[in-house]
This record gives structure tokens, C-alpha cells and sequence, in this order.
């Protein structure tokens, strides 16, 4: 799913293709993806853009009369620059907004559609999609205390609950929390102040270099290809390969359909977090050390 970083590079790239510019047509490929039923597509028509807004994991592209368009990619969804009226057919194209420059198509891989898009109205209708969550890049340390503490959870858990955190999810959570040496599964209310301040640093930290980066390319050329899996990224998706910081393999924990990645030294004090797949498989075998699991691999 597309974080903050990755938003924020779309916003980039689609500033100067649509900012200012009307927005011609819209055409929608499933009747799915408009959840609105107040609001029909058509009435945003021919009106201008006026203003583009990051809301936590959605896009929302304002056009005159205050209304909005919140796009919502949700997993598998992702933007494309197209030529103008490019053709919308396929499974995978779920709409196209047509500018007299070029074409936004919105595309969804695989069978679910989950993606989503909402008309809206002013300020309160784009409050009523936002859920909540502080702006983790503006935050300073009380209220981002106040918000890691309001319910005791794993750190994993609170940094991706947009409730809490806005726009941060199943990668660079892996990313900030290698950054500032912490468990993953460590207790949110029972950080020391240290530590906390060590969290947000990270945080702070990580998604900044990460939307520098991203941005930085977005001007360049529109982001076709947005992935959770990036090249120079510390332990996400590097299931296996070294730690840059200590040379130790990087672990994982499996759960549904993610995983969370890791450094048994650099996070967990050498400890092997349990995966519950290979938990149940080994019973009372499961390594509790990285000395343990090496001695695992060995047999």
C-alpha cells in the first residue's frame, strides 16, 4: 500500500500536470470504485483544480466549489500519466480523469477491488475520511508521546494505526523501527523517555529522507512504478540479506498476508521473535537466540 512517501510523490508529480488545469472528464471502468451516491462523477466536470492534500494514505484533489475527489489506493492501486482520452478497457483500469494535457488513469492489480473514490464536500467532508491520526513530520515529542502511549500496543501495531500515525504502514514502520533499534513487539506504554524520543527522531528521520528521495525522482518523471519494496531500504523485503549496520541476517515475522522485517541484533538484543507459522511447526524447537538459530540450520 502506498505510504506517505510515495504519496507525497504523487502530489509532486501531479502538481504541474493538473494543478490549475480543468478536469475535463471522468470515467469510471467499475461502478465499484465511486462510493459516493450523494455526489455523481460528473459534477466535477469541467471545473478547475485548485488544490491537491495529502489525508493520511488518500489523495484528494480539490476543484472549484469545494468539492473533492479522495482517491484511496489502497494495496494493489496506483496512478498513471497518460496520454489525453487515453483508452480506459481491461480488468485492471478502474478510471481515467481527463485533462486536455494528458489522462490520470487509476489501475488496480489482481481480482479484489478495494481501491476506492469519494466526492466530498469542504473541509468536513474530507475530516469524516481522514482517521485521525497526528502528523508524524510536524509532531513535536509531547504529542507524539501522547499519541504512541494513548493505548498500550506493539510498536509495529501503533506506528501503522492510521488512528494514531498518519500515513505510515507496513514498510517503513519495518524501516523507522530498524532505525531507532526497537522491537518491533516492544509495549508502547512501557518505553522509557529515551527511548520515545529515540522513536520519533527515526521516525522523523526516515520518512523525510524517504520523501526527499521519492520527490526528487517524481519531478523527473511521473512514479509508475510504486513499490513497498525499495532499493537502499534497511530490512524491509530484505528477508535474509545482511543488515547494513551490523551484518547480521535480517528475520522476519509472518502474519495474514504481511510480514515484518527485522535485526535480531541491532532491535531485539539477539533475540528471535517467534513467526507463528514456523512456531507451530517447532514447537518447543523454536530458536530464542540468533546462537540457537544458527544452530537450527546447521543440524
Amino acid at each position: 500500500m502506498p505510504e506517505l512517501p510515495d504519496i507525497s510523490a504523487y502530489l509532486v508529480a501531479l502538481e504541474p500536470r493538473i494543478m490549475h488545469r480543468k478536469l475535463e472528464r471522468v470515467r469510471l471502468g467499475s461502478p465499484f470504485l465511486l462510493r459516493t451516491l450523494d455526489t455523481p462523477a460528473s459534477s466535477v466536470e469541467g471545473r478547475e483544480v485548485l488544490a491537491l492534500r495529502r489525508i493520511g494514505k488518500r489523495i484528494g484533489i480539490g476543484v472549484e466549489g469545494e468539492i473533492w475527489l479522495v482517491l484511496h489506493l489502497m494495496i494493489a492501486g496506483r496512478l498513471h500519466w497518460r496520454p489525453h482520452n487515453a483508452k480506459l478497457g481491461g480488468r485492471q483500469n478502474l478510471a481515467a480523469f481527463d485533462f486536455a494535457d494528458g489522462t490520470l488513469t487509476l489501475t488496480e492489480a489482481g481480482s479484489k477491488r478495494r481501491a476506492s473514490l469519494h466526492l466530498v464536500r469542504g473541509e468536513a467532508g474530507l475530516e469524516a475520511l481522514d482517521p485521525g491520526g497526528i502528523d508524524v513530520l510536524s509532531a513535536d515529542l509531547r504529542t507524539f508521546r501522547e499519541a504512541l502511549t494513548a493505548e498500550n500496543h506493539t510498536l509495529k501495531r501503533a506506528l501503522t494505526d492510521p488512528r494514531t500515525f498518519s500515513g505510515i504502514g507496513n514498510a517503513y514502520s519495518d524501516e523507522i523501527l530498524h532505525a531507532a533499534r526497537l522491537s518491533p513487539i516492544a509495549q508502547s506504554q512501557k518505553l522509557s523517555g529515551e527511548e520515545i524520543a529515540r522513536l520519533r527522531a527515526a521516525t522523523q528521520a526516515t520518512l523525510r529522507e524517504w520523501v526527499d528521495r521519492l520527490s526528487a525522482e517524481a519531478r523527473r518523471r511521473f512514479p509508475e512504478k510504486v513499490t513497498a519494496f525499495r532499493e537502499g531500504m534497511a530490512v524491509h523485503g530484505r528477508y535474509g540479506q545482511p543488515c547494513p549496520r551490523c551484518g547480521e541476517k535480517v528475520l522476519r515475522i509472518r502474519y495474514a498476508d504481511n510480514e515484518t522485517n527485522y535485526c535480531a541484533r541491532c532491535q531485539t538484543g539477539g533475540r528471535v521473535l517467534a513467526d507463528r507459522g514456523l512456531s507451530r511447526l517447532l514447537g518447543s524447537d523454536w530458536p530464542r537466540t540468533l546462537e540457537e538459530l544458527e544452530a537450527l540450520k546447521r543440524r
